[in-house]
């Protein structure tokens, strides 16, 4: 069994929509997220999906979800105070779906609507040859990582990777090391693989698509746009 979590509970907003949450923005008719769940929605070894979102939009997804036709969401919870807890809110729910089976979860961002099918089935194989999936994009530009003492670590760049999503992993793997953070007091980390790299798990990785970024700046936005523009006029000529 496969059960996307879907996260769209974060508050921050780094584009001028005060009233609108950035995965709600409209394009075309359509909210950024739908875009995202029509991809897990269509994908063939996606059983389910999970939804963790701000709690005040929750009755406007369900109206998007029904206009849409998405019809693999089968539980939407309310996001918590940071993303992690909006993460394990969403975990808990599939959970509760899996009933006990041994469950594939994919952990992706409601504003990441430019990840492939491809991308999706390569996560859900990774996972089942070695335990969790990361993926990445290669690093195109030179890292600086700044040490304690003010000297500056510069990592070979073809070694580098950037990590994106889906980050999937085995459910009681990924929830395990939630519980491990809770009972710690823990409720500062970036994303999943920062997590389960933190409490010792290996990572296994793919490398996805280039324009797999998140939507989170005016900028994004506008390559948002002109790439739907580009994926509609290739089903239109049959490229």
């Amino acid at each position: 069994m496969n059960i996307a979590v879907i996260f769209a509970g974060g508050s921050g907003l780094r584009m001028h929509t005060k009233s609108r949450p950035k995965q709600f923005l409209d394009l075309n008719g359509k909210p950024i997220i739908i875009y995202t769940l029509e991809l897990f929605d269509n994908h063939p070894q996606i059983d389910a999906i999970v939804i963790s979102c701000i709690e005040s939009w929750i009755p406007f997804l369900e109206k998007m979800l029904r206009k849409f036709e998405i019809n693999k969401v089968v539980k939407i919870v309310p996001g918590g105070d940071s993303g992690q807890d909006s993460i394990y809110n969403g975990l808990c729910a599939a959970e509760d779906i899996a009933g006990g089976k041994d469950v594939t979860v994919l952990i992706h961002d409601g504003v990441r609507p430019l990840i492939s099918e491809d991308t999706i089935t390569d996560n859900i194989k990774k996972v089942n040859e070695c335990g969790t999936c990361i993926t990445c994009v290669p690093a195109t530009e030179t890292f600086i990582v700044k040490q304690p003492d003010d000297t500056l670590e510069i990592p070979s760049r073809g070694n580098s990777l950037i990590a994106r999503a889906p980050q999937s992993f085995h459910l009681t793997d990924i929830i395990g090391a939630h519980r491990r953070a809770l009972a710690e007091g823990r409720h500062d980390f970036i994303d999943s693989c920062t997590m389960m790299s933190y409490y010792g798990y290996k990572l296994g990785t793919i490398i996805g698509p280039m324009e797999n970024i998140k939507i989170t700046t005016p900028t994004d936005f506008f390559v948002l746009r002109a790439m739907v523009k580009v994926h509609e006029d290739q089903q239109i000529f049959g490229l």
